[in-house]
């Protein structure tokens, strides 16, 4: 995403939030969301399998226990 792409994409989920963004924290916002879409696209960059997706069930097991 281009840096205006951030811009806009933060402003229009702030405000369909209604979450205020203080104008010192949003340098910092800015950053952050910058680098998740940069890992976003290191993600999608991957070619998965059929065989690479998760399980279609997960069964929790308790802490301490053997599945």
């Amino acid at each position: 995403m281009t840096p205006q792409q951030i811009e806009t994409y933060v402003d229009a989920a702030a405000a369909a939030l209604d979450l205020p963004l203080a104008p010192e924290h949003r340098p910092g916002v800015l950053r952050y969301f910058a680098l998740a879409a940069d890992m976003a696209a290191l993600t999608e960059a991957v070619d998965l399998a059929p065989h690479d997706e998760s399980a279609l069930r997960f069964d929790p097991v308790a802490p301490g226990t053997q599945a």
